[in-house]
């Protein structure tokens, strides 16, 4: 358990510090209202993994117990779409825009749009913007289950200590990446290359995982 746990944190973080639409919207927020408004926003999208933990636990724990064969079905098709997030990456620039000057990455809506929110607005916007997005739960079911150390034993205790595991680790990761903002932007600014160092870092983040579910 204790070795099925630590490799899942190393996982969890190199997804969370792999660029996606969440991360850089925690460090433009962080770069236009300040860290505790990155920080705010964090605690939203975090809290939102407790729904799509509850759902997986509870709808996915019958069928592991049920069939070992469907138990593959669901891996494999979770290795294929993390493949399939990967080639979509590939196949993306990469632009990011932070404070409207443009470097390589995935884009996101200009963050001054958030200036002067609340941090429970900005609280609110990260967990609903945390709940609405399929690809979610879709990730959820292609991630956990390959970590379940016990298939045989309670899944639905397993999901929730991988859940709030996977919670602590991003809460961590996204929390440091508001503190570190400034120096983010910084390097970012400085060094036109980073975007597609950060491209091909989330293709072999996607990949890399993908070939650890399928073996």
């Amino acid at each position: 358990m204790v070795e099925t746990l630590f490799s899942f944190a190393l996982a969890t973080i190199a997804l969370a510090i792999s660029p996606g639409p969440d991360n850089i919207y925690v460090l433009t927020q962080s770069l236009t209202n300040g860290v505790k408004s990155g920080v705010a926003t964090t605690a939203g999208l975090i809290s939102g993994c407790i729904v799509h933990t509850s759902l997986l636990a509870f709808g996915i724990s019958a069928i592991i117990t049920a069939s070992e064969t469907l138990f593959f079905a669901i891996k494999l098709l979770g290795a294929l779409y993390l493949f399939y997030l990967a080639f979509k990456v590939f196949r993306s620039d990469s632009q990011i825009v932070i404070n409207n000057e443009s470097i390589e990455t995935e884009t996101l809506a200009s963050a001054k749009d958030d200036t002067k929110k609340s941090y429970w607005v900005l609280f609110k916007t990260g967990v609903i913007m945390n709940l609405v997005n399929p690809k979610v739960m879709i990730f959820f079911l292609a991630f956990f289950p390959a970590f379940i150390w016990e298939p045989e034993g309670n899944t639905v205790y397993q999901f929730y200590v991988l859940g709030i595991t996977f919670m602590l680790v991003s809460f961590v990761v996204f929390s440091s990446i508001a503190l570190l903002a400034g120096a983010i932007s910084s390097y970012i600014k400085k060094y036109s290359a980073i975007g597609l160092a950060l491209k091909w870092l989330q293709i072999v983040v996607f990949v890399g995982i993908g070939v650890f579910i399928l073996l």
